[in-house]
């Protein structure tokens, strides 16, 4: 690291406020426009960066960090998930990562409730018929969707995101079960009323609504794979709003297209922005453009935690936010 204030090179724009701070702390290169850097304008970063803050759309692998400068120690994310950043290959370089886990908790739950609540009640498709100017008026039969009051609720990665979901579920009537890499300490289990399945196939089985808050790591790729998608009930809905790449959306596609599943809320997708386009066509899917965390406090939350991270590891002391493992 360099004896004067560091090159941090942030790769999209944050907001204002935030970089407003950088500045005033590190000597800053900000992306005004907000066109995401290409893999090239990357690898030019991180030549001169002494710290280099991408986001969770850039894709860090191993030829990047190998390539990296001798002075960029440390690569301090915009936001919470790391599976765009080859970890191993930052280890062995001795470059540190951070992210910024914890202040997005409540708003992706926030965002994971409102499609638990609109896909069964079809929410979307009605929106759009309004705004088509097809609808014609209210009767006994029409738009009939499913309460969710008394339904199981599966939840696959009970982390911080994943029990804020099961506490907001439990206010709308809905029972908790939950699949985890680990089991949850037994008194969250009894805050939450919440049934554990060591087994995810007999889990998935037997929920009205599944609820995808697990990390995307190599181990969750396609977890919920064609195989354990085809154990779903055909009555029951999958909510995402983790990663895409756990979901094998082509296979969710299909079911969703054969009826084999009643409907999906999703707000994120495997190859984002691509999206499937049978998928756009469905009717029974509401989709979200990966608008999870998308509040302004959650934002600006963010960036104060790659501030602090920035500044403590250039006062020599390891970031509160270090990555060591991911699991779920």
């Amino acid at each position: 690291m360099t004896t004067t204030k560091p090159l941090v090179i942030v790769t999209r724009k944050l907001p204002d406020a935030i970089e407003t701070r950088m500045m005033e702390l590190f000597e800053v290169r900000l992306n005004l426009d907000d066109t995401p850097m290409s893999r090239a304008e990357i690898a030019a970063a991180m030549q001169e960066a002494d710290v280099l803050v991408p986001t969770v759309t850039d894709r860090i692998d191993a030829s990047l960090i190998n390539e990296a400068g001798d002075q960029l120690k440390l690569i301090a994310t915009f936001g919470t998930g790391v599976d765009n950043i080859d970890l191993d290959a930052a280890n062995k370089r001795g470059v540190t990562v951070t992210n910024t886990p914890g202040v997005l908790t409540e708003d992706t739950a926030d965002m994971t409730m409102a499609l638990i609540l609109a896909a069964p009640r079809r929410l979307a498709e009605g929106e759009r018929m309004v705004r088509a100017g097809d609808w014609t008026g209210w009767t006994p039969t029409f738009m009939l969707g499913h309460r969710i009051w008394g339904k199981r609720l599966g939840i696959i990665g009970m982390g911080r995101i994943g029990q804020a979901v099961a506490r907001r579920a439990r206010g709308f009537g809905l029972s908790v079960h939950y699949h985890n890499r680990r089991r949850v300490h037994e008194e969250i289990e009894a805050e939450l009323e919440a049934t554990y399945w060591e087994s995810l196939d007999q889990m998935l089985a037997r929920m009205d609504i599944v609820s995808v808050n697990c990390p995307h790591t190599p181990a969750t790729f396609h977890l919920l794979s064609r195989r354990r998608l085809q154990l779903l009930k055909s009555d029951a809905y999958l909510v995402n709003t983790s990663r895409g790449e756990v979901v094998d959306e082509g296979a969710l596609t299909k079911l969703l297209t054969d009826g084999a599943i009643a409907g999906a809320g999703l707000d994120v997708y495997e190859n984002e922005p691509a999206i499937n386009p049978k998928l756009i066509a469905l009717d029974n899917v509401v989709l979200l453009p990966h608008m999870g965390s998308a509040t302004i406090e959650g934002r600006i939350d963010m960036g104060e935690k790659v501030i602090i991270n920035i500044k403590t590891f250039i006062d020599g002391h390891n970031p509160p936010d270090r990555i060591i493992e991911t699991m779920f």
